[in-house]
């Protein structure tokens, strides 16, 4: 008997992101979104991502003018005025 061929590699994925969509979603459907359909979620999730990445760029120049290397929520306070 041959021997099964591996199953060619799926295509990748866009990016796997940090923010999961299920907490989103219950966030949306908590502020009265009944139905959501994904192309929001992700579009929602990207604009989270990029203004927490921002914001965490923010901080960090500020932990390093401070000349520390902790970030604390006051410098992520700072950051996001």
């Amino acid at each position: 008997m041959a021997k099964k061929k591996a199953p060619a590699k799926a295509a990748k994925k866009k990016s796997e992101g940090y923010i999961a969509k299920a907490p989103i979603r219950r966030l949306m459907k908590k502020e009265g979104a009944d139905l959501v359909a994904a192309e929001a979620l992700d579009k929602l999730i990207d604009f989270l991502e990029g203004s927490a990445a921002t914001a965490t760029k923010d901080a960090i120049k500020i932990c390093k003018a401070d000349k520390r290397k902790r970030v604390t929520a006051a410098d992520i306070r700072n950051a996001t005025r």
